[in-house]
């Protein structure tokens, strides 16, 4: 459950919004920025402790599955898996699910988002086949001298 109080509120009456998070998380909306998010130190540690042993059992259900069976689990929540070619499959499922175990342990989440729009991209380009064909092709000539990386 997760309750919303306004800025104004946690500076006027701190003790009232701890009691709040106390019951369940509390969205604090400020008109200048994004709205923050209180939660209790022991809730996120439990969940924590929660999604690494769930990563793990899924990485574990997904090594022990033949890959055509693993794929098909996946292809509920990323259709695109379909048109992948049948070898690159099951390195997608292996990428998902190190991505997953590492950004449950990590409790960093982008990692996992980012294997996903990196494979979403790759079965982008193979459901244009003439994209998937141009890009395929071997690179020839001589494209210039490579620029230093910018700063920053």
């Amino acid at each position: 459950m997760t309750t919303e109080v306004q800025w104004s509120e946690l500076q006027r009456d701190p003790k009232s919004v701890a009691a709040l998070a106390d019951q369940g998380d509390v969205r604090v909306r400020r008109r200048d920025g994004a709205a923050l998010l209180l939660t209790r130190e022991d809730r996120v540690r439990s969940a924590s402790e929660g999604s690494v042993a769930a990563a793990r059992a899924l990485r574990n259900v997904l090594a022990h599955l033949p890959h055509d069976v693993a794929a098909n689990a996946l292809l509920d929540e990323f259709p695109w898996v379909d048109v992948l070619p049948e070898d690159e499959k099951p390195q997608f499922i292996a990428d998902f699910a190190r991505a997953f175990q590492a950004s449950a342990e990590l409790g960093e989440w982008s990692l996992l988002a980012q294997v996903i729009r990196e494979w979403r991209s790759t079965a982008a380009i193979h459901a244009n086949p003439a994209l998937a064909a141009k890009l395929s092709e071997p690179v020839t000539g001589d494209f210039g001298p490579v620029p230093a990386p910018a700063e920053g």
